[in-house]
């Protein structure tokens, strides 16, 4: 299975793509989408499309796994970044990509054990699990990685139970 892991963000966007074959998990490509911060907001959203949808042909995933936006951040904030998942949720649509959500304490806890992790042990556990040389940066990048592999953990799971989630 192919999962492209993404985590949201206003000025940058970070994607992880793994390929899982029971308990283990191998990195394809991961880097950050960066959003050009001079450029009006319909322009950043139609670029943000353009670079998921190329991510989506090039590496062909199965799944995509998308971060819900978390309630601490300001309204402003929180509507940017609401425009940001409705660009890959379509992305995920248009091209019949069945979709998961995850809360961030989900992915904490399914990557850490710990809901509460810190960035950095999230970006160490995402070197260990995929083997890495380095932690994954930045940590938009690592963020999107533990979320594929959240996915790829509990996603075939919940999908088998009708506890799906997403479309």
């Amino acid at each position: 299975m192919i999962t492209l892991g993404i985590d949201p963000g206003s000025q940058i966007t970070g994607y992880g793509i793994i390929q899982s074959q029971g308990n283990r998990n191998r990195l394809i490509a991961a880097g950050p989408i960066r959003l050009n911060k001079i450029q009006a907001l319909g322009d950043k959203l139609l670029a943000l499309q353009d670079q998921v949808e190329a991510l989506i042909r090039e590496h062909k995933p199965n799944a995509l796994a998308l971060e819900k936006v978390f309630h601490g951040v300001n309204f402003n904030s929180a509507l940017k970044l609401g425009y940001v998942r409705g660009v890959v949720i379509l992305a995920a649509a248009k091209h019949q990509i069945p979709l998961g959500e995850y809360a961030p304490t989900e992915v904490k806890k399914a990557v850490c054990g710990n809901g509460r992790a810190e960035k950095q042990q999230i970006q160490e556990m995402v070197r260990l699990l995929l083997n890495l040389p380095d932690v994954p940066k930045p940590h938009d990048v690592a963020d999107a990685l533990a979320i594929a592999i959240c996915h790829a953990h509990q996603g075939p799971i919940l999908a088998r139970y009708g506890g799906g989630r997403g479309r």
